[in-house]
Formats: C-alpha cells, sequence, structure tokens
C-alpha cells in the first residue's frame, strides 16, 4: 500500500516527525501476547509530500516485518518485539506537569522550531504543542500536559516521542530519532487532559536512550515506549522555516 506523509507532520522542516512516521508503520505491524510490543527503527529522514510504499515481508523466522521505502530505499524497519525493558516512572500530577512546561527548554532555543509535536513556531490549532520540561523534584524526570484534539495510533507515538528527547538531553545538542519501541494500551480521551513524563535511560557516545509513559485522565498507563537518539552536528541542520 502507498502512504503519503503531510508536510504539517514534519519534524525538521524537510522530513517527518520520527514519533508520527514510526506511529504510521507502528500500525500494521501485527502484535501478539507474546510480542505485545511494535520497534521500528528509521534508516532515514522520512520524505513529506511524497508517495511511499508500504511493504509486509514474509517472515524469515515467527517474526513479521513492515518496511516504508521510499522508491527502493528503506526508510523504516518495524516487527513486532517483547514486552520492553524498564519500569515506568513515577508519573507525576496535571499540576506538576503544567509546572515543568513553564521550564521548557525550547522556550529558549530549539533546534526543530517547526516540530509537529514540540516546536515554538506551530499553530496550536494544527500542532500538539508539547511543552517537556523538567520535573522541580530532583529526579530528572520531565512532564508536559496534552489536551487531544484527535486521536490515532501516530498522534500516540508522536506525543511519546518528543517528550524523550527533551528528557535525553537534545537543549543544546540536537538529536534525531533512531529506534522507537513502544505498546499502546488504549487511545487517549479527546479533549480531556493528559500527562506524558519522560525520563533518560542512559548514553554511550553519540547514542541517547529515553523512555516515555502517556497517562489519562483518571492516571490510568496508556501508552509507553523506549527510544533511542543519535546526536547530529548541529552545522548540518537547514534554517528552519514554517511549513
Amino acid at each position: 500500500m502507498d502512504i503519503t506523509i503531510p508536510r504539517r507532520y514534519c519534524g525538521p522542516p524537510e522530513s517527518a516527525n520520527g514519533g508520527w512516521a514510526c506511529g504510521v508503520v507502528a500500525e500494521h505491524v501485527r502484535t501478539t501476547l507474546e510480542r505485545p510490543v511494535a520497534t521500528v527503527r528509521l534508516s532515514s529522514p522520512p520524505p513529506l509530500d511524497r508517495r511511499l510504499s508500504l511493504v509486509p515481508q514474509a517472515p524469515a523466522s515467527d517474526v513479521d516485518e513492515v518496511r516504508l521505502l521510499d522508491g527502493d530505499h528503506v526508510v523504516a524497519t518495524a516487527t513486532a518485539a517483547p514486552d520492553l525493558a524498564d519500569d515506568v516512572a513515577p508519573a507525576p500530577s496535571l499540576a506538576q506537569a503544567r509546572a515543568a512546561e513553564q521550564r521548557y527548554e525550547g522556550l529558549q532555543e530549539h533546534p526543530f522550531p517547526t516540530c509537529f509535536v514540540c516546536g515554538t513556531a506551530r499553530d496550536p490549532a494544527d500542532a500538539l504543542c508539547l511543552r517537556p520540561g523538567p520535573l522541580d523534584d530532583g529526579t530528572g524526570r520531565y512532564a508536559a500536559s496534552w489536551v487531544p484534539h484527535e486521536v490515532g495510533m501516530p498522534l500516540v507515538w508522536a506525543a511519546l516521542d518528543c517528550p524523550g528527547g527533551w528528557s535525553a538531553g537534545i537543549a543544546g545538542r540536537p538529536m534525531v530519532l533512531g529506534t522507537m519501541a513502544a505498546q499502546v494500551l488504549a487511545l487517549p480521551v479527546v479533549d480531556e487532559p493528559h500527562v506524558v513524563v519522560a525520563w533518560q535511560r542512559g548514553a554511550e557516545g553519540r547514542r541517547h536512550l529515553s523512555g516515555t509513559a502517556l497517562l489519562g485522565p483518571d492516571g490510568a498507563l496508556l501508552a509507553r515506549a523506549e527510544a533511542t537518539w543519535v546526536a547530529v552536528d548541529p552545522t548540518t541542520i537547514r534554517p528552519q522555516e514554517v511549513p
């Protein structure tokens, strides 16, 4: 089947937000009780406004694989995987999350202000505009509130994406999403306040690990993710333009 990622869902100005793109591919991964997690590896920045091919691969073993192709070039590869490695970090309250937003580092300097999820140059009527900031409890966790006005698997993956990047240290050190694994237990409730919490899971060289979780209006866990981020050379980033 063919897929086109509209420019609305950009991260950097000329490629898709990694979480949203991963969520589009993850929708087509067949998970099971033994493998409840969808894992997506981005091989290159997902292009915008271009027809891409979503191709299921014949399983080499008992694991199905889905590929997103730009012509013959592999953009993303997705499979089902066992449970995520880490426990979910304790969830902050909605009030704590909203207070953390006041400390959002992207308000001072943002590597990708066009980003659909957390960009500061986007209109809240057309983007998520999350503001994940550090909690003031010394745990290193980040949090943001989110009131979704539409729902869907790609939107949940998107909401889990950028907060993890900020918790991993993207401020002052641009990073791009390399791999994301997520389990969505339930979709969020439209027009109700939710909380996203994120935490750092370690680092090695240019690779930085994060965890994120989405909590519903009643505090119930709706989705969780683990991601690997790759630091990039800031001199290679193009000037930002609002799409």
